[in-house]
């Protein structure tokens, strides 16, 4: 396998090479003179995105094969290899029993106007019944003209911003594919939130609303005290809100409760007030320790040793 070979395989941000492929039925996708091979190369991306596999091009203006359309296609190769090319909108759905038409403006005429989860409700029996089908997508400039709108049997349009109305051309094709995907496969979602904890029992809570009561108690958490069964009750409805699992309580449990922290009555307004000259202590003990001036010390604890005249060391406050 060549470097190149290689990452490809990898795996990429929701792309998995080790999975097999989703082939199918689904209405062809119809480029009709698409200007930029990078929107040609986005357009297969989202078909592969949402399981649509046959692309024809009518004369795309940079021609065929396209190295910009490949680079943008991201991985989905097996798309451009079996895209097929035409001369002529006609040629492109001459084998198609039913056509839609993209657009944002109207062409005064008499057909059907569908948004798109209806036009993939409208395909779906056609579909279903082996036949071929397709939409018809123009050109980035300008879109469809008015007689290749007239080939098909019914206008696709979005519901979009009147005042911002176009759409780039691989985006309009994503809609049209997201839908079709959507109702083809039941709009299930490839994965969802793990469940990895049963849910916490009743009696498992109401320990936990204890120990929590307790320890917000010892911390003077309950201010003014007569709102203190107020804000236990508070309390309990956002965990019940939660509807927390066996896993979340234990790490509740486990982790709420600091021992470190100060403890007794007023505690924490001590730690507070106290926190700058606890530093200062601190700092004082270590310039005492490595020879300089004790500053700040408490009232009766013993000063770093200085030398006298004699060489002795004199030991004062020191007890004997």
């Amino acid at each position: 396998m060549t470097a190149i070979e290689k990452i490809r395989a990898m795996p990429g941000a929701g792309t998995d090479k080790t999975r097999n492929w989703i082939e199918a039925p689904g209405p062809i996708i119809v480029l009709v003179e698409p200007q930029l091979g990078e929107n040609i190369g986005a357009a297969a991306r989202v078909m592969a995105n949402f399981g649509l596999a046959r692309l024809r091009l009518v004369k795309p203006r940079d021609g065929w094969p396209n190295i910009h359309a490949q680079r943008s296609a991201s991985g989905a190769d097996r798309i451009l290899e079996t895209t097929a090319l035409f001369d002529s909108v006609e040629a492109a759905i001459a084998d198609c029993t039913v056509v839609l038409a993209t657009t944002a403006r109207a062409h005064d005429q008499a057909k059907p106007v569908l948004g798109p989860e209806a036009a993939a409700e409208f395909l779906a029996p056609h579909v279903g019944a082996g036949e071929n089908v397709a939409v018809l997508f123009g050109r980035e400039r300008y879109g469809l003209e008015n007689h290749e709108v007239a080939l098909a049997d019914a206008i696709v349009t979005f519901p979009v911003n009147p005042a911002f109305a176009s759409l780039n051309l691989a985006q309009a094709v994503l809609v049209i594919a997201y839908e079709w995907f959507k109702l083809v496969t039941g709009g299930a979602l490839p994965f969802a939130m793990p469940q990895k904890s049963d849910p916490a029992t009743k009696e498992q809570l109401l320990a936990f609303f204890e120990n929590v009561e307790r320890e917000l108690d010892r911390v003077e958490f309950f201010r003014p005290a007569e709102k203190h069964e107020t804000m236990m009750i508070n309390l309990r409805n956002i965990f019940n809100r939660m509807q927390p699992t066996r896993q979340d309580i234990d790490a509740f449990g486990g982790n709420h409760v600091d021992r470190g922290r100060p403890q007794g009555p007023g505690a924490w307004r001590r730690a507070r007030w106290s926190g700058g000259r606890d530093a200062a202590l601190a700092d004082s003990r270590t310039r005492a320790r490595s020879g300089g001036a004790v500053t700040g010390a408490r009232a009766g604890a013993a000063p770093a040793p200085q030398p006298d005249r004699s060489g002795a060391h004199a030991v004062a406050g020191a007890g004997e």
